[in-house]
């Protein structure tokens, strides 16, 4: 059995509002403590010509720890879009003052051609994902 993880009243509120924000279809705190929040897109793909809806395929990851006294935290973010949403993301991320860090493929032979955007920030957590909320709004 796993053990509850701890984490102040103060963090699980911003958690709970920060998963709220980003529309999250799950989110968790774990040991850090860590909020995780989980998001998927709707993606029709395939990969090596089999039809897949894996998570893996889909997803959308959002996080933040190292919460401060001044409401400052280390956030994180992922998602798989289709290769002719990058630059529209790309560019949204920056005009909020988000960091991409990488913008690379996971899959061979997927069709159509997917790719993976991860990005971070050191920002208080609820501005953060209001900002990537803005900046994801156009894929839907």
């Amino acid at each position: 059995m796993s053990q509850p993880v701890k984490a102040s009243a103060r963090f699980r509120k911003i958690c709970n509002e920060f998963s709220t924000i980003l529309g999250g279809t799950e989110h968790s705190i774990t040991k850090g403590p860590v909020c995780f929040v989980t998001r998927n897109r709707k993606i029709r793909a395939s990969v090596l010509g089999r039809r897949s809806t894996s998570p893996l395929i889909r997803y959308q990851l959002f996080s933040f720890e190292s919460l401060d006294s001044s409401g400052r935290a280390l956030c994180l973010g992922e998602t798989a879009l289709f290769q002719n949403q990058v630059n529209q993301l790309l560019t949204n991320l920056r005009k909020n003052g988000i960091k991409v860090t990488a913008v690379h493929n996971h899959w061979l032979f997927e069709e159509p051609r997917l790719m993976y955007i991860h990005w971070e920030s050191i920002d208080n957590p609820i501005a953060f994902a209001k900002k990537v909320k803005r900046s994801i709004a156009f894929l839907g």
